[in-house]
Order: structure tokens, then sequence, then C-alpha cells
């Protein structure tokens, strides 16, 4: 069965009820949000405090919201079930929502597999009538929800477009995972050429692939120390993200990436034309998120690595704390999403900005040491000169 907007909603077989009376069936009258979830997963895990206010808000209009829990990891199904309850307990006291768990995989076959969904966190949302009006991320309910429940989405056509696009997205998603099936076995057993081969099949496959690219240069500069052809490859990345407005920034990131990410070894990298590049690249990105209304937190991170290793420390400074701003910022993304990311990249962040002033730096109620300081304490070294700076990130 093909799982899609209109279809009849699939059957609730779900093995254990965690919390919450059991639902063996969808009443009519009644919306449902299911939401297939795993306690490892952060996206799903940042997303459950928005399905929390959900369920309050909009309960007396016949919601309810139900948290498949069908990808659970430990060796056994009662060692999972048992170590999933221990957590929702710590974790969500609060929790006012049904939560399912199965092992057996049959949810997983009727919803997941039947609708092509490829990963976690993935909402569908059952209409009134039991059939499907939805099927994506948790973050994109909010828009959708209030015209589910007056029932004036399904027969929509932007909700005709939006699965569209869902369907052509994990279609899109299925292919690449197929492909990078094919390249890692060669990463893993580090035959380069090998996996140079896989991936430059994959690029001809789907050339608008960034991750497809970014293995390519980061095989050819850092792997193979093809010098020569990397440089080739990044600036014709280059000149393709320019051309590509709409994806000129994430394509423009990946080739910073892969010049000034400070966990790649870069001594073997011709230092001018590698700073040429940066230079240009880095204008580059902040002209174009001038001109599109603002850059998000992780452009603002890896042009500030560019200008820390040019030597204007005060400039890479500046572009961590706006990275840091743009995370505590409420409209930069919904809820949910912006508290996982914050949670993932923050004390990166933190790091960052600690490591750029070589001090001891504090935000949010969290602190980071700068490296060298570090160093220096486990050398047995003075740290007496260490400053002990307090958050004083403003608005943008």
């Amino acid at each position: 069965m093909v799982l899609r907007m209109a279809s009849p909603a699939p059957s609730l077989k779900v093995e254990n009820w965690l919390r919450g009376e059991p639902l063996t069936n969808f009443q009519p009258g009644k919306v449902y949000i299911v939401e297939f979830w795993a306690s490892w997963c952060g996206p799903c895990v940042g997303a459950m405090p928005h399905l929390i206010e959900l369920q309050a808000k909009y309960k007396d209009e016949g919601l309810e919201v139900v948290g498949v829990a069908a990808s659970e990891e430990a060796p056994i199904a009662d060692q999972a079930r048992t170590k999933l309850d221990a957590w929702l307990t710590e974790k969500f006291s609060n929790l006012n929502y049904r939560i399912g768990f199965d092992s057996t995989g049959e949810m997983n076959k009727l919803w997941m597999d039947a609708s092509s969904s490829l990963g976690i966190p993935r909402s569908f949302v059952v209409d009134r009538d039991g059939h499907i009006a939805f099927i994506g991320h948790p973050i994109q309910i909010d828009d959708v929800l209030p015209k589910i429940i007056n029932g004036t989405w399904r027969t929509s056509y932007q909700a005709k477009a939006a699965d569209a696009k869902r369907i052509a997205a994990d279609q899109r998603l299925a292919r690449e995972l197929s492909i990078l099936q094919t390249i890692r076995p060669a990463m893993e057993a580090k035959d380069w050429p090998a996996a140079l081969s896989a991936v430059e099949e994959g690029i001809a496959a789907m050339p608008d692939n960034l991750k497809f690219r970014e293995i390519h240069a980061d095989l050819l500069l850092h792997k193979m120390r093809d010098t020569a052809t990397g440089f080739q490859v990044l600036r014709q990345l280059v000149r393709d993200a320019i051309e590509k407005q709409s994806e000129a920034v994430r394509g423009l990131a990946t080739v910073m990436r892969q010049l000034f990410d400070p966990e790649n070894d870069k001594a073997h990298l011709p230092r001018a034309e590698r700073f040429a590049i940066g230079r240009d690249v880095s204008e580059h990105i902040l002209n174009s998120g001038q001109a599109s209304g603002g850059l998000n937190f992780y452009s603002y991170g890896v042009v500030a690595q560019y200008y820390y290793e040019s030597g204007d420390k005060q400039r890479a400074i500046e572009l961590i704390e706006r990275a840091m701003t743009w995370l505590d910022d409420p409209k930069a993304m919904p809820d949910a999403m912006r508290e996982a990311t914050k949670k993932y990249y923050m004390p990166r962040l933190l790091q960052t900005l600690a490591n750029y002033r070589g001090e001891k730096f504090c935000c949010s109620g969290s602190c980071s040491i700068s490296q060298e300081n570090s160093q220096n304490a486990a050398a047995g070294g003075d740290m007496n000169g260490d400053v002990n700076r307090r958050c004083t990130i403003g608005a943008i």
C-alpha cells in the first residue's frame, strides 16, 4: 500500500502503550497527530515540548497527539521498553499525550515504509474523517493544523502542492542514500581511488547534490592530497553556488568548511590560494546575507574562522557573537527546532569564542575555557591571567 495525502489512515498496531489510554482506532470527528520518534533522536526530543503545547492548545477542538516509538535501540525489546519508560519519567513528567512503543516493525511497515519516509521525526496528521491530511516534519505542522481542524486543508491547492513537494524530496533522499551506500564501503576501507570513482558517479547522477560534492572535495584535498584537482573542484563549486542564488550560501559554506575547518589538516594546502578563495567567498557569503535579509548561525561560523586565521580576530569574534545571537532569536526558526539546534551548536560556538578570545567565557549558564589555556593548565602552567568574561551579546 502506498500512503500519501488523502489515503485512509492505516491501523494502529502498537505493541505497548507507555503513556495514556490504549488507542485501537481513530474516532470519527477527531484529529490525530501520529508522531514517529525515538529518544536518541535530537530533533525528535526537541519537538516534544511543542507537541505538548499543541495537545494543550487544540484539545478542546478534538486533537489527539500520539507518539510512536518504533526505533528504540537496545539488545532486546524488553530492555528498550523499560529504558524508554524510565527516560520518559525523567525527561517528560509533564507529558500530556499518548506514547506507544512498537518493536515488531509493524508500525514502521504500515506508516513509514508505506509513505517512503526514511527518517524521524516524521508526523502524520489524520483528519476528522480518518484520512491522511499531512505527512512531514513536526515543525511544519503549525501552519497547516488549524486548516486541518476546520476542514479546509486537504482539498486545497496548497495541500496538494505540499504533498507533491514532500514526495519529490523523499525520492531525492532515497536516491542519495542509495548512492551513499556505494560510497561508504570504500571510505571505510580508506580505498580513496575507489571512493573517488563512486562519488564521481554520484555527482554525475545528482550534479546538484552538495553532500556528494563536499565528499568529492574532501577526498581530493584532505585524503588524496591532490590539491591541484581539489582547488579546481572548489572553484567550480563556487561558480555553481553563485550562479544558483537560492543555494549560494550553502554551497559557499561547503567551500569554506573544506578550507578553514579547524579539524582539517591544512598545512599541505597552498596558503596563498586558500586565503584568496577564502577572502572572496567570505565577502560573497556576507553580502548575500545582507541582500537576503540575514545569515544563519552556521554561515557566520564558517566565515569567522577565515577572519581568525587571517589575523582579524575582532571580526571573527563579532561573527561568532552574531551566530549566538541568531540562535537566541525566537524569530529565527520554530521553537522546537531552535531549541534542539541551540542545544547542539551553542556549546561549540561558546568554545570557539573562548578560543578566539584566549580566555574563559560564559553565556546562558555555560562556560568554556580556551583550548590554549586548557593545555597550559594540563602542563602545569600559570592560569592566573585567565579572565572569566560574561556574555554581553546584544541584538544584531
